[in-house]
């Protein structure tokens, strides 16, 4: 009966997790006006204001069709995940090497004690792990750089598409921020 309850109870977590997870990742267009048409503007974090007094439907409409025509023209879709992260291979050989350079270093250091093989034994041990774990650093620090230029990539098509949204409001007269 206790085991029953403590999976039932991991099973109600986990359908919270899941559905706070659906509601924070949903896509921004899902925002909507209570006429229930798609609020553009909150979609993509800017402000607009009509510069000749239109009215909020008119707005409303013009955001769309800007809207539609700066995914028509960019060809980028707001609302659509950014591309997958592409994995860094990891390097291999950086122990052998590690270890081969802390061989003759030990044996160099071995030999002034004439236990040069003892001495290049030690070496190897601690040259391989020196070189792992700079393998290990260097993985990490691609892993890094690759996850920050996808990070910039989006952005900028973000700006592209917004830039193309503000050109066409800005032709039907009104102020984009």
């Amino acid at each position: 009966m206790k085991k029953c309850m403590i999976q039932a109870s991991r099973a109600g977590v986990a359908f919270f997790l899941i559905a706070a997870l659906a509601l924070v990742s949903a896509p921004a267009m899902s925002q909507q006006t209570p006429g229930g048409s798609i609020n553009v503007e909150s979609t993509l974090g800017v402000y607009v204001y009509p510069k000749a007094k239109q009215d909020a439907a008119t707005q409303a409409s013009d955001s769309r069709s800007c809207y539609d025509s700066a995914k028509e023209r960019t060809g980028i879709d707001p609302t659509a995940p950014p591309p997958p992260v592409q994995p860094v291979a990891k390097q291999r050989g950086g122990a052998v090497k590690g270890a081969a350079g802390g061989a003759a270093r030990g044996a160099a250091i071995g030999a002034i004690f004439d236990e040069a093989g003892d001495g290049a034994a030690a070496g190897a041990v601690g040259g391989a792990m020196r070189g792992r774990r700079g393998q290990r650093k260097a993985h990490a620090a691609a892993e890094e750089q690759a996850v920050q230029q996808a990070k910039a990539a989006g952005e900028e098509r973000k700006e592209t598409f917004n830039r193309a949204f503000s050109a066409c409001m800005d032709a039907r007269d009104y102020s984009v921020q």
